[in-house]
């Protein structure tokens, strides 16, 4: 048995442990996490980048990955405590975008001021019991290679953004948006589709 899988098997351990790792009654790492472990466990390109006022809160039992000539500007908050968040090369994210893992991102996208992106949401389903104290519902978001993500748009999780595909500002995505189209609107629907034959968008019908 592994040493991670050790620790999550012992409910003791586990709480000690969760204990060292993050103050009470907060969802960021202590700053000893920050400086001697989280080095040894995620990974940076060359060229990478994030904002000296960028909040990362990263934890070392789960992925974090920026790929080579990316950028994080200032503001922006990163969160791998429930699932990993990969973000490709030559990726931007915006000032004050909050991504919440699993969250994978592809190369060259970029991503405006102010997006929310998760792959966590909160259950609320028993009635009997306070919304902070149910389970996670976690589903993996996924937003794919050249997309460009509008400001103050929100990606619920689980959904895909495919390829070149465009979410206008203010949307929430709450499906999965096929390559090579243009979604708008609150709950975002394709307004518009790239075709190959005239070479030019085209409104959709």
């Amino acid at each position: 048995m592994g040493f991670k899988k050790w620790i999550k098997s012992n409910p003791r351990i586990k709480k000690i442990a969760h204990f060292l790792l993050i103050p009470r009654n907060r969802y960021r790492p202590r700053w000893w996490v920050r400086v001697f472990l989280n080095p040894f466990f995620h990974k940076r390109g060359r060229h990478s980048v994030i904002g000296r006022r960028a909040r990362l809160d990263l934890f070392p039992f789960n992925p974090f990955e920026l790929g080579a000539n990316s950028f994080i500007e200032d503001f922006a908050v990163i969160n791998n405590a429930i699932g990993p968040v990969i973000i490709g090369c030559r990726t931007l994210v915006g000032i004050s975008t909050v991504i919440i893992g699993p969250v994978t991102l592809g190369d060259d996208i970029l991503i405006a001021q102010h997006c929310v992106i998760t792959g966590q949401n909160h259950n609320y389903s028993d009635v009997n019991l306070p919304i902070t104290q149910q389970k996670d519902i976690v589903k993996e978001t996924r937003i794919e290679d050249q997309a460009w993500i509008g400001a103050n748009s929100v990606i619920v999780p689980g959904v895909t953004v495919g390829k070149h595909a465009v979410v206008a500002a203010g949307s929430v995505v709450t499906k999965d948006v096929p390559a090579y189209t243009i979604v708008a609107g609150n709950p975002a629907r394709i307004i518009r589709r790239y075709d190959a034959d005239s070479g030019e968008w085209v409104r959709e019908k």
